[in-house]
């Protein structure tokens, strides 16, 4: 309706007569009035029309502030202009100025627009100079000189939020051999290990005191999956398993046992963490629930909060499992298909198998307080990094997958990946994103975006720069 409204008084405009058009324009001997706006409420780029007096009929001689930032004039016509509201136009309050700063007169709005905060990407860590070769180092969020931030991050990440301390994100990258523990107490990123090969994933016991991570090595004696503590400031390292080619270990969330498996064959193992700790188990009594499908094939487990079932990315197969938990017998009984399909690279939201993904990479669950208010017996969301559509999708518990965030920014050019801050969908672009966090007390996605070096946020506005950029 805006848009009609617009064109109506635009093309009524141009039909009138010399005197009509004059009659319109900019008068800087008179004031400017703004007496009212519609809609009263929306977000940033949200279509807003607002209405007054002696506003002038060219729009390069307008500027409109709404919450002190500058918002995009489409059009004007006399007594209405149609503009965009900005980003972080938190305060709301509404100028009009008119003229240029020779002649410049402002109006103003007795009301104020009710801005409403969404969600969108901002860049967190990180930085990309112009060879992409910077350095892998310690160092700042944020910092003047660029030798004081931290860099580096081209490998695929793994996060984990530490269940003991919310302020820790721990980070480990295939083919780096560093943990790396995010602190948003200080706002620094900190390598607190060197010695590993090939780490693939990380999780923590029930009680939180043992770190377990996975590593992709190439022996069957190799290690597999082993624990730091946290007593010993993760300084030590005992192996729980040994086996070539793990991609990734889950920790059950009510039930304690470990889940581990292998590129190898695609086998799916299963290890009694609770026998291990009580009685102790060799690094061998592990056991084979189950083959997802061939040899190579990669793939990480994600567990439901209810330890009821667990969803299962095969990465280079391009597709989701779900395995559905057998509480009697303490163990995830055989996998079927919950979206993708087999060997079918692609693009294309929908459900189950009109689904296409390519190359999807770390999940997490997410709370849906509105699941929780229907009482809905699954009460969350499963979202996940894709590598290759360079996007975050969700998954929903009825097998709906939608895209979340990134491909935007279609206006600079058709490609889906790129380094573009903002509107979850219209905005943002990411470049092969992988690793992925959520932090459920300030309800905020933290993203490993590979390619661009960086680590990203999802998250309400804030007030702070968004620091966009394309490329």
């Amino acid at each position: 309706m805006i848009l009609a409204f617009l064109s109506v008084g635009f093309y009524s405009c141009q039909d009138n007569d010399e005197e009509d058009i004059i009659s319109q324009a900019f008068d800087p001997s008179k004031p400017v009035e703004v007496s009212g706006f519609t809609p009263e409420s929306g977000g940033a780029g949200q279509r807003l029309v607002i209405y007054g007096k002696n506003f002038g009929t060219d729009p390069s001689i307008v500027k409109v502030l709404i919450g002190g930032k500058e918002a995009k004039v489409i059009n004007v016509n006399g007594e209405s202009l149609y503009c965009l509201v900005p980003q972080q136009a938190f305060g709301g309050d509404i100028e009009v100025r008119i003229g240029g700063e020779e002649r410049e007169v402002s109006g103003y709005s007795e009301n104020a627009f009710d801005y409403q905060r969404k969600m969108v990407v901002s860049t967190l860590i990180g930085y990309k100079n112009d060879r992409g070769d910077e350095p892998w180092k310690d160092g700042k969020f944020k910092a003047d000189n660029p030798n004081d931030r931290a860099s580096g991050f081209w490998e695929p990440s793994f996060m984990k939020f530490d269940p003991v301390n919310s302020n820790h994100l721990w980070v480990v990258f295939d083919f780096n051999n560093g943990l790396y523990k995010i602190d948003f107490a200080d706002s620094t990123v900190v390598k607190v290990r060197s010695d590993f090969d090939r780490p693939r994933s990380i999780d923590f016991t029930l009680d939180g005191e043992y770190m377990i991570i996975a590593e992709d090595r190439g022996g069957e004696n190799d290690r597999a999956t082993y624990r730091l503590s946290r007593d010993k400031d993760w300084q030590d390292r005992e192996v729980l398993t040994r086996y070539k080619q793990s991609n990734g270990a889950s920790i059950h969330p009510v039930n304690g046992e470990m889940y581990f498996n292998s590129y190898e064959k695609g086998q799916f193992f299963r290890f009694d963490l609770n026998k291990y700790f009580e009685e102790g188990l060799g690094d061998k009594e592990f056991e084979t629930l189950f083959v997802v499908h061939d040899p190579q094939w990669e793939y990480k487990t994600f567990i439901h909060p209810s330890g009821n079932y667990a969803y299962i990315i095969v990465i280079n197969q391009h597709y989701i499992l779900r395995v559905d938990y057998n509480w009697e017998k303490e163990q995830f009984n055989q996998p079927y298909l919950v979206c993708g399909q087999l060997k079918s690279p692609g693009y294309q939201d929908g459900v189950g198998s009109s689904v296409r993904l390519r190359n999807p990479y770390q999940g997490v669950f997410v709370k849906n307080e509105d699941y929780v208010e229907a009482g809905k017996p699954d009460e969350y969301d499963f979202y996940f990094t894709e590598q290759h559509n360079h996007d975050i999708r969700k998954l929903t518990p009825e097998g709906s997958v939608t895209t979340f965030a990134g491909r935007g920014s279609s206006s600079i050019n058709p490609d889906p990946w790129g380094y573009v801050n903002g509107d979850l969908r219209e905005e943002a672009r990411f470049d092969q994103p992988t690793g992925i966090a959520y932090n459920e007390e300030e309800k905020a996605f933290y993203i490993g975006d590979k390619s661009n070096h960086r680590f990203r946020k999802i998250a309400l506005e804030e007030a702070q720069e968004l620091e966009g950029e394309q490329e």
